[in-house]
């Protein structure tokens, strides 16, 4: 064979074998499992609790445990003005911030000043308190919204519509020995004596009446506490806070100006009972009534009791 020749298929042979090498090589690369795509990262929101309405509340609404919730409310979006129960702190702001941040930003710390002034934020320091303005189902309890005891007009909100809150001063010996406590029920006493503007010579000695004048008063605070802790069991005040109808308050002022009154405390069983006046003595009533008898010339008093 020809050297040419040998040559020619030298080179023939290390091509085929090269071009083999390549398409092996182009074949693995295009069957070789795609690397997995990094997975996108998924946002935890954090997130805090805040005090809600369990359902909707009208004005004048005493709030009672059922009526309030904790809600998972994003940390981001909770207002200063939100009430929490602190277990999750607030993001604090950026170190550099524009102008409108920082005025933003005082009025945040004003807002919630004004919450924490408000209260701590636990749900049982809102029991008992009155709602002033509508909240609905799921809102936010606000503190504008709402009159806590020992807030500015809350005797004003607590009280029942239509109803009338009237005072009267009372002590140890005629307040149950101070056993009686904002919300309980009590009777109204009233003692008067009978002839001290008519007292007739040589007639009876002075004497006193007493009587029920309202039946099953509402105690709305003992001075100014309008509730007391749980572990008190008397409180000694030198006033009382009754809730009585328009009449009714007529009805103690004057009994005021006419003897002493004293509060008579009811059982827990007997609150049921009709509420209100009831049928009274008066200063009036049971005074002796004078008699002039002329004997011989002479006037004779007598009286008639």
């Amino acid at each position: 064979m020809k050297p040419a020749r040998i040559v020619v298929l030298c080179i023939a042979a290390v091509s085929a074998i090269g071009l083999a090498l390549v398409v092996r090589a182009m074949g693995s690369s295009s069957h070789a499992p795609a690397a997995p795509a990094a997975a996108a990262p998924v946002e935890v929101r954090q997130m805090a609790k805040v005090l809600v309405a369990a359902k909707d509340l009208t004005p004048g609404k005493r709030i009672t445990e059922a009526d309030l919730s904790w809600k998972d409310w994003p940390v981001d979006e909770v207002a200063p003005v939100f009430i929490t129960d602190g277990s999750t702190p607030r993001p604090a702001r950026p170190a550099s911030e524009n102008a409108a941040d920082k005025a933003a930003g005082a009025v945040e710390r004003v807002a919630k000043a004004a919450t924490e002034i408000a209260g701590t934020g636990a749900k049982s320091d809102y029991i008992g308190a009155v709602v002033r303005e509508p909240i609905l189902a799921g809102e936010p309890i606000l503190a504008r919204k709402i009159v806590r005891a020992g807030d500015s007009g809350y005797m004003a909100a607590y009280l029942e519509p239509g109803m009338r809150a009237m005072a009267i001063a009372v002590t140890v010996e005629s307040a149950a020995g101070g056993f009686i406590l904002p919300g309980d029920r009590v009777d109204v006493v009233m003692t008067a004596e009978t002839n001290r503007d008519n007292a007739v010579e040589g007639g009876p000695k002075s004497k006193f009446v007493s009587g029920v004048v309202l039946q099953n008063i509402k105690v709305l605070a003992i001075d100014q506490a309008t509730r007391v802790g749980d572990d008190a069991q008397a409180v000694v005040g030198a006033t009382a806070t009754l809730e009585v109808r328009p009449q009714d308050a007529v009805l103690v002022a004057q009994a005021k100006s006419e003897g002493e009154l004293s509060l008579s405390l009811r059982s827990y069983a007997d609150t049921a009972g009709p509420s209100g006046a009831t049928r009274r003595p008066t200063a009036a009533q049971g005074r002796p009534q004078a008699v002039r008898i002329y004997r011989g010339g002479a006037p004779e008093v007598v009286a008639v009791p």
